[in-house]
C-alpha cells in the first residue's frame, strides 16, 4: 500500500541558477484509488476530495469516508469541521471531523461549478466561498449556517484565500486578485496581474498568486496592495496548488516535478523537488508536506520541511 523513494530535488533553473539547493528528500507514497485531489490538513492526518466522497488519510492508511456528490475545489478546516465545496448541487457541505458525518448543508451556490477549480477559506470566524460565476463571494456564519454577506467581485473571483489582514479573490477571467475588508465585506483594492490567474496563497508577508498562462507567480505587497515582483517558474503553470509556512512558499507544480520551493524574501527558487507526476494539491504543516497527483492515484508525505530548500 506504501512505497519510500528517495528523490533528489533542484538542478540550476536557467539563468535564475543563484541558490537552488540539492539535495536528498525522502518521499512516503500513499496510493489511494480513485482520485485524490485537493487537500486539508488536520493534526497528523489530512482530508483529500475523491471521486463521490471525501476521505481522511493518515501515513498508515484511510481513517474515514463520507460521501460528497462532487466534492471540488479547496476545503476548508474550522475547529472541529471540514468545509467542503459540493459542485453537483451548488452547496456547502458542513463535515464534523470527530463523527465523519455532515452536519449541515447550506445553499451557497457555487462560482466555478462545472469546473471545480475554487477555493472554500475560513477567516475571521467565518468560512467564504465563490458563490456566482458573475463574480460573488458569500461569507457563512458557523454559529447559524447561514449566509451573513454576499460581496460583490471581478467576474471569475474563484479563487480565495484568508491571510495579511484580508480576504483574497483572484480571477482568471478578470486578470486580477482583489483585496477584501472583512470588517466591511467589501473590495478595498484591486491590482491587475498576468495571464490566467489561479491559486493564491496569503503568508510570509505577501499575497502569492500564480499566473498559469506566463509561467510565473506574481507577489503582492498587502501593506501597499501593489505588484512586488514575479517568479517565473516555467513556461506555463497549469494547474497546481500553492501554500506559505516554515518561511517558504511552496508551489506544486504540473511540469517538471512535483513542487518548487520560494525564498519570499529574495523571490529565489530554493529547491525542486520530485519527479513530474502531474496535477494535484499541495499544503504544508510544521511536520511534514502533503502533496496529491490524482493522474497517478497517490498522496505523498514529504517529511522535515525545514530541510528542503535550506
Amino acid at each position: 500500500m506504501r512505497a519510500l523513494r528517495v528523490l533528489v530535488c533542484g538542478l540550476a533553473f536557467g539563468a535564475a541558477a543563484l541558490s537552488i539547493t540539492a539535495s536528498a528528500q525522502e518521499e512516503q507514497v500513499i496510493q489511494v484509488p480513485g482520485s485524490a485531489d485537493f487537500l486539508a490538513p488536520q493534526g497528523k492526518t489530512v482530508w483529500a476530495t475523491n471521486k463521490g466522497r471525501v476521505e481522511q488519510w493518515s501515513r498508515k492508511g484511510k481513517l474515514a469516508e463520507v460521501p460528497v456528490k462532487r466534492p471540488c475545489g479547496g476545503m476548508a478546516i474550522l475547529g472541529h469541521d471540514l468545509w467542503v465545496a459540493n459542485c453537483g448541487d451548488g452547496t456547502l457541505e458542513r463535515i464534523d471531523t470527530r463523527t465523519a458525518k455532515k452536519v449541515a448543508t447550506i445553499a451557497t451556490g457555487i462560482g466555478n461549478q462545472r469546473e471545480g477549480e475554487l477555493n472554500v477559506v475560513a477567516g475571521a470566524g467565518s468560512v467564504w466561498v465563490a458563490s456566482q460565476a458573475k463574480g460573488m463571494i458569500a461569507r457563512v456564519d458557523p454559529a447559524t449556517n447561514q449566509v451573513i454577506a454576499s460581496i460583490p467581485t471581478n467576474e471569475g473571483a474563484h479563487y480565495l484565500a484568508f491571510g495579511e489582514g484580508a480576504l483574497w479573490a483572484a480571477s482568471s477571467k478578470a486578470s486580477s486578485v482583489q483585496r477584501i475588508d472583512f470588517t466591511t465585506n467589501a473590495v478595498t483594492a484591486t491590482v491587475s496581474l498576468g495571464k490566467t490567474p489561479g491559486f493564491l496563497a496569503a503568508g510570509e508577508g505577501a499575497v502569492w498568486v500564480q499566473e498559469q498562462g506566463d509561467g510565473t507567480v506574481a507577489v503582492i505587497d498587502p501593506t501597499t496592495n501593489s505588484l512586488r515582483g514575479r517568479v517565473k517558474i516555467g513556461p506555463v503553470l497549469k494547474y497546481g496548488d500553492i501554500d506559505t509556512g516554515g518561511g517558504k512558499v511552496w508551489l506544486r507544480t504540473t511540469e517538471d516535478q512535483t513542487f518548487v520551493v520560494i525564498d519570499p524574501k529574495s523571490l529565489a527558487i530554493r529547491a525542486k523537488v520530485g519527479k513530474a507526476v502531474g496535477s494535484g494539491a499541495l499544503r504544508y504543516t510544521k511536520a511534514g508536506v502533503w502533496t496529491s497527483a490524482h493522474d497517478v492515484h497517490s498522496l505523498s508525505w514529504w517529511a522535515k520541511p525545514g530541510m528542503i530548500g535550506k
